[in-house]
């Protein structure tokens, strides 16, 4: 039996690319071999997933707005939109739905920029630079979140 639970992944700016980004961060990870996975494991859990990944940030705006009544639970990856993005921080509060805010690379080793985040606070944890396995653990725990509320 399938829980009703819907699970949405949003992914940044680039991570469409990261094969082609710095391989010191990112290792040559293949997002379509995550995503992937990500659908086989859900598929064990129970759980409808979604993905959706944009590099304009109304696109993600507009998503997190459409999730609105139909999504659970939100695995958030902003990306560079970390460090920027006011709107789409308000777009998250205003919609009210629980995420983990997901890095590939440990923003907190590398430039002093990306050590803030605009998400940390109002997220329901961080995963940060554990690489492509940072996704699975997010889908673990964002079923086991759900579970404890029903």
């Amino acid at each position: 039996m399938r829980n009703k639970f819907n699970i949405l992944l949003i992914n940044g700016p680039n991570i469409n690319i990261l094969s082609l980004r710095e391989n010191k961060y990112y290792n040559n990870i293949n997002i379509d071999n995550i995503i992937r996975n990500l659908k086989l494991l859900a598929n064990k859990l129970k759980v409808n997933f979604n993905y959706f990944q944009s590099n304009a940030e109304h696109k993600i705006i507009n998503c997190i707005q459409r999730s609105y009544n139909n999504t659970n639970f939100i695995l958030f990856n902003p990306a560079a939109f970390t460090h920027t993005s006011i709107a789409l921080r308000d777009t998250l509060i205003a919609v009210n739905i629980p995420f983990i805010e997901i890095h590939i690379s440990n923003i907190y080793a590398r430039e002093n920029f990306r050590s803030y985040s605009y998400f940390s606070d109002i997220a329901l944890g961080i995963i940060s630079g554990l690489g492509s396995e940072g996704y699975y653990f997010a889908l673990q725990k964002a079923v086991k979140y759900l579970i404890s509320k029903q």
